[in-house]
């Protein structure tokens, strides 16, 4: 049974979570995998605990980032 870890940075909606679900899991449907055999675990992580290109994605991506 294939568990997928997906990590995503504080306040990805409900929404989010959903269609990410949903579409991880058809990866696996569309391999013949059953969808009752995937599980999807949805990690939200603070932006400030996150690093990108050595720096906190909390200042790194300042400019490009809604607050």
């Amino acid at each position: 049974m294939p568990v997928v870890h997906v990590y995503v940075w504080s306040g990805f909606s409900n929404e989010a979570k959903k269609r990410t679900i949903a579409g991880i899991t058809k990866v696996f449907t569309d391999m013949g995998i059953p969808r009752e055999a995937v599980e999807v675990i949805i990690q939200e992580v603070p932006k400030d605990s996150w690093g990108v290109a050595g720096e906190q994605a909390s200042e790194r991506l300042k400019e490009t980032l809604p607050p």
